[in-house]
């Protein structure tokens, strides 16, 4: 069985998730993509295989009417063959050494993804953990800034739930520390 930690946040409820997220029947997954959406590698990838044939070319739509979408921001497709309704793209930053607007252009990637889901009345998010991949943003810097975004938007009651998935035991473990330094003990 996989680790799990959930919190009570404001209202809602952060739950951080050692598991695939392509598996995860939120109204929203969010999907750490690229600046054309054109699929790839990491969860990216993954999540474009599960999402079947339809992601593509949605995905297309949306460039050719905005052009790359920058790191940062965030947009919204359906979930086609997901058991999720939707999913939330965003372009995290690659990782400079954190002198190039990383941490800002990481945090702007989650307050947008959370802005697309409350735009479109969703109540349950599921986040990967963005950047932290090939992008090489460490995670010790990257759970804070994420989750400080996620707790405003869980303490604001315009998001009821929000879902971490994370791939394996060490970056759980690294997301755990940061959530208990944060919101405290864990409820169970």
């Amino acid at each position: 069985m996989s680790d799990q930690a959930r919190y009570t946040v404001g209202k809602g409820t952060l739950l951080l998730i050692e598991g695939d997220i392509t598996r995860d029947d939120a109204d929203a997954i969010v999907n750490a993509a690229n600046s054309a959406l054109a699929g790839g590698g990491g969860v990216d990838g993954a999540i474009h295989r599960a999402a079947g044939p339809m992601l593509p070319a949605a995905c297309r739509a949306i460039i050719a009417e905005i052009g790359r979408l920058p790191a940062g921001g965030a947009v919204i497709t359906p979930g086609f063959d997901l058991p999720a309704r939707h999913i939330i793209h965003t372009v995290g930053p690659i990782w400079h050494g954190g002198n190039s607007g990383e941490p800002e252009k990481l945090r702007s990637a989650y307050t947008q993804s959370l802005a697309r889901a409350v735009e479109n009345s969703l109540s349950s998010i599921s986040f990967p953990a963005v950047s932290t991949g090939v992008y090489g943003f460490p995670v010790e810097k990257a759970a804070p800034i994420a989750l400080k975004a996620m707790a405003e938007a869980l303490t604001a009651g315009s998001i009821r739930e929000v879902r971490v998935y994370l791939h394996g035991k060490h970056a759980f473990d690294l997301w755990r520390l940061a959530a208990d330094a944060l919101f405290g003990e864990i409820t169970r």
